[in-house]
């Protein structure tokens, strides 16, 4: 796909510097203040009975997480009046869970990094991203209709991830190692993409 970086080998880990913390607290911050305005309005949908218990767990990880973020900066996260849209079939939705959720994780496996006591957060995120994993399968080996409609929603929504990946990385700290993080974050998706069967290689 033109100009999006495409997944390669690297399997170096890559290391921000102390200076970042910051940084990544903020951006956590409204990550989960936005994954949990979206794990409530996705339990107004129309979800199998499985996915939405555990919703209702996932729900009560993300406020959690909040709570521990606006400690760490002592100050709240930004309230909205009205919940998220989300899209109202199943195949689309789970896309777009499984993705930010997978988005999650590439920056708590650099937030890990950086704070070891907040390692138990990346654990709740391998969580989050296996079980949508597996719902991803179970939709793409199931009713073809409901495959093709998941696979459509997944071209659009790596279509939209670049942008979306740099407004999280608009901050001061974070530009020298801007294009760097974004070229790693993305292949790191794209591969996970296409290995559950959402992109072709």
């Amino acid at each position: 796909m033109t100009g999006i970086p495409q997944a390669d080998s690297s399997t170096e880990p890559f290391r921000l510097p102390s200076s970042c913390e910051p940084a990544l607290l903020e951006r956590f911050l409204k990550a989960e203040a936005m994954a949990l305005w979206a794990v409530r309005s996705s339990q107004l949908q129309e979800v199998p009975a499985n996915v939405r218990t555990f919703l209702r767990q996932h729900e009560e990880d993300e406020q959690r997480h909040l709570a521990q973020f606006e400690t760490l900066l002592a100050h709240r996260a930004h309230e909205r009046g009205r919940l998220p849209s989300v899209p109202q079939q199943w195949p689309a939705l789970a896309v777009q869970l499984f993705g930010y959720e997978a988005l999650g994780l590439e920056f708590a496996l650099l937030l890990a990094d950086l704070r070891p006591d907040l390692t138990s957060i990346l654990e709740d995120e391998l969580t989050h991203v296996g079980f949508f994993e597996r719902e991803i399968r179970k939709i793409l080996s199931g009713e073809p209709s409901a495959a093709e409609h998941a696979r459509m929603s997944a071209r659009a929504w790596w279509r939209k991830l670049p942008r979306t990946l740099n407004r999280y990385l608009e901050h001061a700290a974070l530009e020298p190692y801007r294009q760097e993080l974004a070229r790693r974050i993305l292949s790191a998706i794209e591969c996970r993409l296409i290995e559950t069967g959402l992109l072709e290689q």
